[in-house]
C-alpha cells in the first residue's frame, strides 16, 4: 500500500483529465517561481540604481551636466533617472526660451515627471499581474481535478462487486494530489505578490519625494536664473 500510495505513483496512475490539471499547475507553478527570480533581481537592480543616482543628485553636482550624463547613459526600468531626465527636459526650456513664465516651465516639468513616474510604475508592475493570477485560480483548478478524479474513483466503485477502502483509497489519494499542487502554486505566488506590490508601493513613495524635492530646486533654479544667474551657476543643487 505504502508503494502504491507514493507520490510519483499517484502522478502516474491519475486520470487524463486530472493529469492534464497537473500539468497545468505545473506550468503555472514554474512560470510563477520564474517571474519571481526575475522580478527579485530586478528590483535589486532598481534599489541599486536609485541610491547612486540619488547619491549624485545630493552631491551637489552640475544638474546641467547631471542631465547630459543620465540621459546618455543607461539606467534599469523604476529608476528615478527617468523621472529627473523628463522634468529637467521640460524646464529647459525656460533656457530656450526667456520670456516663457516662471510657472509655465515649472508645470511643464512637473507633468514630465508625472508622465516619466507613469513610465517606471508601469515598468515595476509588469508581470506582476500573472503572480496574483496564479494565486487566486490555482487552487480553484487543483480542486476541480480533484473533484473530477473522486467521482470518477466513485464512478468505478459502482461497478465493483465488492467496494473496499483499500480499493477506493488509491483512486480518492491521486485526486486529492491535484488540490496539493494547487496550492503548491498558490502559495508562493501569493506570498511573491504581497511582497512585490509593498516593494512597488514604496518604490511610488520615493518617487512623490523625489518630485517633491526636484521641483523645490528647480523652483530655486528659475528664480536664480531670472535674476541673472547663468544656468550652469544657478543649476547646483
Amino acid at each position: 500500500m505504502a508503494n502504491e500510495l507514493s507520490i510519483a505513483h499517484l502522478v502516474l496512475g491519475a486520470g487524463p483529465v486530472v493529469k492534464t490539471v497537473m500539468v497545468i499547475l505545473l506550468g503555472a507553478s514554474v512560470l510563477s517561481w520564474t517571474i519571481m527570480l526575475r522580478k527579485r533581481r530586478a528590483f535589486a537592480q532598481v534599489a541599486a540604481a536609485i541610491e547612486a543616482f540619488e547619491r549624485r543628485f545630493w552631491s551637489g553636482q552640475d544638474m546641467e551636466e547631471l542631465y547630459r550624463t543620465a540621459a546618455g547613459g543607461v539606467y534599469p526600468p523604476g529608476s528615478v533617472e527617468g523621472l529627473f531626465i523628463g522634468g529637467y527636459r521640460e524646464f529647459r526650456h525656460l533656457y530656450e526660451q526667456p520670456h516663457l513664465p516662471i510657472e509655465a516651465a515649472l508645470d511643464s516639468a512637473q507633468r514630465g515627471m508625472r508622465a516619466g513616474m507613469s513610465r517606471e510604475m508601469e515598468a515595476l508592475d509588469e508581470h506582476l499581474p500573472y503572480l496574483a493570477t496564479i494565486g487566486s485560480i490555482s487552487p480553484y483548478i487543483g480542486l476541480f481535478g480533484t473533484v473530477w478524479g473522486i467521482m470518477s474513483a466513485f464512478q468505478s466503485l459502482g461497478t465493483t462487486g465488492q467496494p473496499t477502502l483499500a480499493l477506493v483509497a488509491p483512486a480518492i489519494s491521486e485526486a486529492l494530489v491535484a488540490t496539493a499542487m494547487g496550492l503548491f502554486a498558490a502559495i508562493p505566488a501569493v506570498i511573491a505578490y504581497n511582497r512585490f506590490a509593498s516593494v512597488v508601493d514604496h518604490r511610488a513613495g520615493q518617487y512623490e519625494a523625489f518630485i517633491e524635492d526636484f521641483m523645490s530646486l528647480l523652483q530655486r533654479q528659475a528664480h536664480a536664473f531670472r535674476a541673472g544667474l547663468s544656468p550652469r551657476g544657478a543649476a547646483k543643487g
